[in-house]
């Protein structure tokens, strides 16, 4: 198994937290987003540089959904989706807001002027303050057990130093949850050298 993925990206990050998550034995290269490698654009018809093959390249993912349920549930043990069929549709719409309301801006702080940069900012501020009150509740997000909404999440969570946004007070429960995500040694291992060096 290979995953090829962008040491900085946070949709490689947080296939890299499954794998750690699960111990799975995979190789990962790390490649230029900007210039990926020949075998890569051949593999994957799409800009994503995120890509898993397999067995030969008998089966190739490149969406981090996709390849996010596959790992689940070729690799069981331990489980980061929910059994129960509703629980599982909630911990998918969960995902997909946090790609949609998140990573659609993140992505935007990838150039542009200074009013574009600070609007990203800004959406991706507000709407991460919008759902702190829900750690609360509960230790991961809207759940007892750790999920793949955690995976996508903490990404973000690690990268917003680095990004210049800094949550207000009200987002208090938010931030003791990514101390609890940043603990895990998963989390840990998943990440690439250029990763560890975005926060002391």
């Amino acid at each position: 198994m290979m995953l090829y993925s962008d040491k900085m990206d946070p949709v490689g990050h947080a296939v890299r937290i499954v794998l750690a998550e699960k111990d799975i034995n995979v190789e990962i290269q790390y490649i230029d987003a900007g210039d990926p490698p020949v075998e890569l654009r051949e593999l994957n018809p799409y800009t994503d540089t995120d890509t898993l093959t397999l067995a030969d390249r008998d089966l190739v993912l490149y969406d981090i959904q996709v390849i996010m349920e596959y790992l689940d549930e070729r690799f069981p043990h331990p489980p980061l989706m929910p059994v129960d069929p509703v629980a599982r549709a909630t911990c998918r719409q969960l995902c997909f807001r946090v790609r949609r309301d998140i990573y659609v801006p993140l992505a935007q702080l990838q150039g542009g002027n200074e009013i574009a940069l600070a609007n990203a900012r800004k959406t991706i501020r507000d709407n991460l303050t919008a759902i702190a009150g829900a750690f609360d509740q509960k230790p991961y997000f809207m759940s007892d057990e750790y999920s793949l909404v955690d995976c996508c999440l903490a990404p973000v969570l690690w990268r917003l130093p680095y990004l210049g946004i800094k949550l207000p007070a009200a987002a208090k429960p938010l931030q003791k949850y990514a101390e609890r995500l940043f603990a895990r040694p998963g989390f840990r291992k998943s990440l690439s050298d250029a990763e560890r060096e975005l926060q002391p």
